[in-house]
């Protein structure tokens, strides 16, 4: 027979796992709304899920405090400390999930009153399989069942490929004028959401794995750093940024660049890059929306003032503002373009190498 002690933690354990379970029903609810607001382009059911999310957050606040209360009344140890510390860390995978539903709520918004023909197929295959994945990840977790954790983790895949294919296919509708430019990023962001819900889900999936056997499961790659340069229209400072970047061949950082837009690259950047010894010509132009898991750079750099209404696309980045360097670049009818281009290098390079030291000097610390 359980003593007293053990039925009172079982208590707590099972009280943790229903309002986990009780929050993860809300947010399903919530993706499923979204996405038929989405297909009927039903502003009412949009409306819905926003107001809803409020909810998730209480949630998030009274699951938070259970497990801490758990954690100073029963002191435990062993599993039972990975069950209270898993939960903590699921209970923030759920909240995120519930704000991804609510930013799908108002791309909707935006997209409803546009006239044009939307390729639904795509956004339905990719939201059942991350809701599939996520209904899965909650399953999981209640029963602690390490298999179906790691079958769901599989799905992951198959939504990444989705993303790219649905971000290709709206690229090309939008090259054939079959798709207006205002419908472009909030499919785009749609798409993404989608994505997000499924990262989040395969957390979930590593972490219930962790929980039950010890395992970490947890993808490496903790000790790089990824910096995003930005600026309009990704046709020259932040293609010569990355390429600088990526020149100075420290495996630690990754280097990507992107614009509000997406335009041309600018051929004179190409050239002046060469005569550095730097081969650009392979490069392409990107949106912000188009870097991949952005919301994860560790560092986003604007290089022209309207470069910085992208900082919030990444909360918890380093965003620096470099929006010097396109004063004097964008003076082309004063100053030759080698010029230009030289005294924009010369920042650029000098800016790069001082932050890539900064980095590596504070992780030696």
């Amino acid at each position: 027979m359980a003593s007293h002690y053990e039925q009172s933690m079982q208590r707590d354990i099972d009280r943790i796992r229903e309002k986990v379970t009780r929050m993860a029903t809300l947010a399903t609810n919530a993706l499923e709304a979204v996405l038929k607001a989405f297909l009927s382009r039903d502003r009412q059911v949009a409306y819905t899920v926003i107001l809803r999310d409020r909810r998730i957050d209480e949630f998030e606040n009274e699951i938070d405090r259970l497990c801490l209360e758990f954690i100073v009344r029963q002191q435990p140890v062993a599993k039972h400390l990975r069950f209270a510390y898993i939960a903590i860390k699921i209970n923030q995978d759920i909240e995120r999930i519930g704000d991804y539903a609510e930013s799908i709520a108002r791309q909707v918004l935006k997209i409803s009153a546009l006239d044009c023909d939307i390729p639904h197929a795509r956004f339905e295959q990719i939201a059942a399989l991350s809701i599939s994945m996520l209904k899965d990840a909650v399953r999981a977790f209640t029963g602690e069942d390490v298999e179906l954790a790691r079958n769901a983790i599989a799905i992951e895949d198959e939504v990444d490929g989705l993303k790219s294919l649905i971000n290709a296919e709206l690229f090309q509708l939008r090259q054939e004028n079959k798709l207006p430019l205002e419908a472009l990023t909030p499919l785009m962001t749609i798409a993404r959401r989608f994505e997000r819900v499924a990262d989040h889900g395969q957390n979930i999936c590593e972490q219930v794995i962790y929980m039950a056997t010890g395992e970490n499961t947890r993808h490496s790659g903790g000790d790089v750093w990824r910096m995003v340069f930005i600026d309009d229209d990704n046709s020259a400072l932040s293609q010569m940024a990355e390429a600088i970047g990526n020149s100075l061949n420290q495996p630690e950082f990754v280097f990507s660049s992107a614009g509000l837009v997406v335009g041309q690259v600018d051929a004179e950047v190409i050239r002046f890059l060469a005569k550095k010894g730097i081969d650009a010509n392979r490069a392409s132009t990107h949106a912000v929306e188009q870097v991949p898991n952005i919301e994860f750079a560790q560092v986003l750099v604007a290089l022209t003032r309207r470069a910085k209404r992208a900082f919030s696309i990444a909360p918890k980045a380093v965003c620096l503002d470099w929006s010097g360097v396109s004063d004097s670049f964008a003076d082309a009818a004063s100053r030759p373009a080698q010029e230009r281009c030289e005294d924009a290098y010369n920042y650029l390079e000098q800016n790069i190498s001082a932050l890539c030291s900064a980095v590596l000097a504070d992780k030696l610390d």
